[in-house]
């Protein structure tokens, strides 16, 4: 039987995992070729503790035991069209507007908490360019880098993951993530420069539909994903 073990430092709320962390680390358990992966997350990711992979052809499930799913991954498709990516002044001046200096639900979350440390989490601080969109830029620290220098699938759709939830603004809705669509162009390096971008569609009662992007400083797509969001009460993830 295939295990592994969540580090608890890969979270988003303070006691489960990181929800594109999470769905990165399933999706990656996929056969086959690097095309638009679906991962939903079932219940909070649990860390610290042994968890099961099943797998078979075409999907990939990662249980709490017999019969508890986690999440799951099958290849997956997009709805919406691809944002484009924002200048780097752009950028800036996203970060300069982060909510999450001031009013942060999950302020340690290991992609967008103002309270990790460099090489500690992603700080990845998306903030209003627009009234539906968000942006900031962003460099993998070398605490993420891989053998040959980029960062790893699960980091990627981490960085890919919370400038959703900031296009629905996690300060006036507590939202976690319930299900991610990502795929992968090309895994930034150490210390490259990257500008990163999040747009809400629509909403639809208690789900918000998301989509973010990440391009290099040259305009290359490195990935892009799409994320439906659940409202939630904080007293459920305190």
């Amino acid at each position: 039987m295939k295990t592994i073990t969540i580090d608890p430092r890969f979270n988003g709320p303070d006691h489960t995992g990181n929800g594109g962390y999470v769905c990165g680390l399933i999706a990656g358990q996929l056969k086959g070729p690097e095309s638009p992966r679906t991962a939903s997350l079932r219940l909070p990711p649990p860390l610290g503790v042994p968890l099961i992979w099943d797998q078979g052809d075409g999907y990939a499930t990662l249980l709490a035991s017999p019969g508890v799913v986690v999440g799951t991954a099958t290849p997956g498709t997009f709805k919406d069209e691809v944002l484009a990516s924002p200048t780097l002044a752009q950028a800036q001046a996203g970060t300069e507007a982060y909510p999450g200096f001031h009013n942060h639900p999950f302020n340690h979350c290991f992609t967008c908490g103002t309270a990790r440390e460099e090489g500690d989490g992603l700080r990845l601080f998306t903030g209003p360019i627009s009234d539906s969109t968000v942006a900031a830029p962003w460099s993998p620290h070398e605490a993420f880098g891989e053998e040959d220098g980029s960062i790893g699938v699960p980091i990627m759709w981490a960085a890919l993951d919370c400038p959703g939830g900031w296009a629905a603004d996690f300060t006036l809705h507590p939202i976690v993530l319930g299900r991610m669509t990502a795929e992968i162009y090309r895994r930034p390096v150490v210390g490259e420069q990257c500008l990163s971008i999040g747009g809400l569609q629509r909403r639809d009662g208690r789900k918000f539909f998301t989509n973010t992007a990440l391009y290099s400083l040259e305009g290359e797509l490195l990935g892009r994903a799409e994320q439906i969001w659940i409202s939630i009460d904080l007293a459920d993830f305190s």
